[in-house]
């Protein structure tokens, strides 16, 4: 029976591969970095802990993936997002630094600025989720 974590194994492995093609690295190139970041010189003898740290790595040195999804139909657009954020905000009393702190728990980006589209709807829904909480708290309040 195969393991229930190969398709994140492949999906790694493939990750790993296609950092090396957009960064240019020769085979040489990319065996030292192997060695370099984990001791070992294939990608398929690599742990979980492993692959991530070269993915890390890649990334560090300037590989960017390409987002394949397609945006959700009919979504927000990015301005709308953020002034649909801003509104949330503002009835929660909150500042921007607040929203800038979930971006970086949530995704580890340094501020809301930096979100793509899909992050941003998940920053309102959090943001949605946090408000009906609110409400349901206050005396005669309906979380509905």
């Amino acid at each position: 029976m195969p393991s229930p974590f190969e398709p994140v194994r492949i999906r790694e492995l493939r990750r790993i591969h296609t950092g090396k093609r957009t960064l240019c690295l020769d085979d040489d190139t990319y065996r030292d970095l192997l060695e370099r970041v984990t001791g070992k010189r294939s990608a398929a003898d690599l742990t979980a802990p492993q692959r991530r740290a070269v993915i890390d790595e890649l990334y560090r040195l300037g590989f960017k993936p390409k987002d394949h999804r397609k945006p959700a139909p009919g979504g927000l657009g990015k301005t709308r997002l953020l002034n649909k954020i801003e509104a949330l905000l503002a009835d929660a009393g909150r500042p921007w630094t607040y929203v800038d702190g979930m971006a970086k728990h949530m995704f580890g980006l340094d501020a809301v600025a930096f979100c793509d589209d899909r992050q941003l709807h998940k920053i309102v829904a959090a943001l949605m989720i946090d408000q009906k909480r609110r409400q349901a708290r206050q005396p005669g309040g309906d979380a509905a």
